[in-house]
């Protein structure tokens, strides 16, 4: 008999992950990742013009990362779990609906950095400085987006008696048909389960945490706290990966992710080591339009003092009323017009 501590500390899964709106489907998993991407953006820019870069950066640059971060994402997705797509049984064309969930980190990442990439190569701005300043906002956008997998009651872990049990609940949909994704709950608890959306999320929060407290006592730059996300975010999903037991790409009996987690963790770790240390200079933030289109900084004579050197020399550089300009040129010339220098007794500096 289960006790009633017990009952009431379960974390219970949402009744359901999607509502209509007349014939719109409002898909709880779209909602977070949409949330998660306007985080990273808005605190991504506030943290790239504190660095000495342009307000609305990195809106410009999310127009090219954040398509090529869901293809991305969707691709690692898709190829890693190819035999639910693509296996005996499978549906090749389910493998285009993203709103069903299934976003791989990994090739968001890396495909989301090369469009990163290109937006920064057409303002002009180093993508390693870009990258430090979006690094605790996107890790937080992580975060986020883990909740739409709780909507969805996906990715979690193995069946468990703690207290913080994540209860997963039976769904059908309007046929009575059972439908995990997309049905309503009947109240009927199929399983209790580690919560590992939780705990990746958690872990994301502490890192966020941890990299923006590096980063204003230590002034990282140059791509360096971009690493240190990338690492930090990789030790906590392998133990996630360790926990987990649904369905999953295999090689040599391991999560194909465990192996993702541990060399990028690496390579990671290695980037921190090895790059340049310290922080760009604000004036490398700035895109090429900046540069291009702003006056150097070259102070212009004052019209007053123009007029007056006019004045003072239009009668052949001398002032005319006491000769002094004359006698100081005279003073400073020898007999056959040339200066005057003492090479005995050198102007000391």
């Amino acid at each position: 008999m289960t006790s009633t501590v017990e009952l009431l500390a379960y974390i219970p899964s949402p009744p359901q992950g999607v509502w209509y709106v007349g014939p719109v489907a409002l898909r709880a998993y779209a909602l977070c990742i949409i949330a998660g991407i306007i985080v990273a953006i808005v605190w991504g820019d506030r943290r790239w013009v504190a660095r000495g870069g342009e307000k609305g950066t990195v809106l410009d640059i999310a127009v090219w990362a954040v398509p090529f971060g869901l293809i991305g994402g969707r691709l690692y997705h898709v190829l890693t779990d190819w035999p639910q797509y693509f296996g005996e049984g499978g549906t090749p064309i389910d493998a285009l609906k993203v709103w069903n969930g299934g976003l791989g980190i990994w090739g968001a990442v890396f495909l989301g950095g090369v469009g990163a990439w290109i937006g920064c190569r057409r303002r002009g701005i180093p993508v390693a400085a870009l990258g430090d300043a979006i690094a605790p906002g996107v890790l937080l956008a992580q975060a986020i987006g883990r909740f739409g997998n709780y909507f969805n009651q996906e990715l979690y872990g193995r069946e468990t008696t703690v207290p913080w049990g994540l209860e997963i609940f039976h769904r059908v949909n309007s046929s009575g048909q059972t439908d995990a994704l997309s049905g309503v709950s009947t109240g009927v608890v199929e399983k209790v389960v580690h919560p590992t959306f939780l705990y990746e999320a958690l872990w994301n929060v502490l890192i966020v945490i941890a990299l923006v407290v590096v980063d204003r006592r230590f002034k990282i730059g140059h791509g360096r706290l971009f690493a240190l996300y990338v690492a930090g975010y990789c030790a906590g999903r392998f133990f996630v990966e360790l926990m987990r037991d649904d369905p999953a790409y295999e090689l040599a009996g391991i999560r194909v992710n465990s192996f993702t987690s541990v060399i990028v963790f690496v390579a990671a770790v290695a980037y921190f080591l090895l790059a340049k240390k310290g922080r760009e200079d604000p004036s490398e933030l700035k895109s090429k339009d900046y540069v291009e289109n702003t006056p150097l900084d070259n102070t212009p004579l004052d019209n007053t003092a123009v007029e007056n050197t006019a004045s003072d020399t239009s009668d052949g550089g001398t002032d005319s009323t006491d000769g002094v300009g004359a006698s100081k040129v005279a003073d400073s010339a020898g007999a056959d017009g040339k200066p005057n220098v003492d090479l005995k007794k050198p102007d000391k500096q």
